[in-house]
C-alpha cells in the first residue's frame, strides 16, 4: 500500500471540489482510495457560520451534547466527537461545520471522478480527525465513504489455530482515514488530499452506510455513555 499526501493551493468556500481535485491530482490508478479532508468538502457545500453561533450550532448539529472542560462531548452521525465536529482551525475567522451528509458527498464525488479519471474501481473517504479515550493526539475517522467495504468481517472464520472467531472485525474505513490523516497533517501543511494506492480493500458499487455502526448497548463503552447521557 502506498500513501501520498498532496500539496494544494488554498481551497475557497463554495468552490467546485472536483475541479480542485483534478487541478492537483494528475492521475488516479484503478483500485485507489482518495482521502479528502472533511473541511474542504464542507467549504464546497458552504457549511460555515459565525463564531458567535458556536454553542447553539453544537447543540443543533448533535443528538446530545455535554460540556466537558473546554469542549462539548457530542454524538453526531452515530459517532462520539468533540463539538459536533465544528472547527475553527484554518477557517479564516469562521466556523466550519461537517458536511451535511458525508456518505452522499463521497458517492457524488466518486461518480464525478470516475468519469474524469476513467477509472472503475475508486474509493472515496471523507475524513476528519477524532479522539480515542485515554490516548493523546488525534487519529482519522471516516465520516463517509464510497466504493469499498468499510468493514472486514472475520466472525465465523478460524484463526491460525483453528479456533472460530466470534467478535473480530477490522474497521477498514477508519483505518484508511487514519493513514490519510497522518500524512495530511493537522497544521499549516496545506495537504487536504491523500491518494492511497494498492489498498487492501474490497470494491463495491453500493456502500452500506450502516456497516460501521453498532447499537449503543453493544458498545463496550456503553456503561460510561449511559452515565453521560443520563
Amino acid at each position: 500500500m502506498h500513501i501520498q499526501a498532496i500539496k494544494t493551493r488554498m481551497f475557497k468556500k463554495d468552490e467546485d471540489l472536483s475541479v480542485f481535485i483534478v487541478e492537483h491530482v494528475q492521475k488516479i490508478p484503478e483500485r485507489s482510495i482518495l482521502v479528502v479532508t472533511s473541511k474542504i468538502v464542507a467549504l464546497s457545500e458552504g457549511r460555515t457560520a459565525k463564531t458567535s453561533e458556536k454553542n447553539a450550532l453544537i447543540k443543533k448539529e448533535s443528538s446530545w451534547a455535554l460540556k466537558v472542560g473546554k469542549v462539548w462531548l457530542t454524538e453526531k452521525s452515530g459517532m462520539i466527537m468533540a463539538n459536533a465536529g465544528i472547527d475553527e482551525s484554518n477557517a479564516q475567522g469562521e466556523l466550519v461545520l461537517l458536511p451535511k451528509d458525508s456518505f452522499a458527498s463521497a458517492e457524488r464525488l466518486r461518480k464525478i471522478l470516475q468519469k474524469k479519471y476513467r477509472v472503475k474501481n475508486l474509493g472515496i473517504i471523507i475524513a476528519d480527525s477524532a479522539l480515542m479515550p485515554l490516548r493523546a493526539g488525534v487519529v482519522g475517522a471516516a465520516l463517509g465513504y464510497a466504493g469499498f467495504k468499510g468493514v472486514r468481517d472475520y466472525r465465523g472464520k478460524k484463526d491460525i489455530f483453528g479456533r472460530q472467531m466470534r467478535m473480530s472485525r477490522t474497521n477498514v474505513a477508519d483505518s484508511l482515514a487514519t493513514a490519510g490523516t497522518l500524512v495530511m497533517g493537522e497544521g499549516s501543511e496545506q495537504q487536504p488530499l491523500t491518494l492511497i494506492t494498492e489498498a487492501p480493500v474490497e470494491s463495491v458499487e453500493k456502500t452500506n452506510k450502516k456497516e460501521l455502526k453498532i447499537a449503543p448497548k453493544e458498545d463496550i463503552f456503553w456503561p460510561l455513555l449511559k452515565r453521560l447521557k443520563g
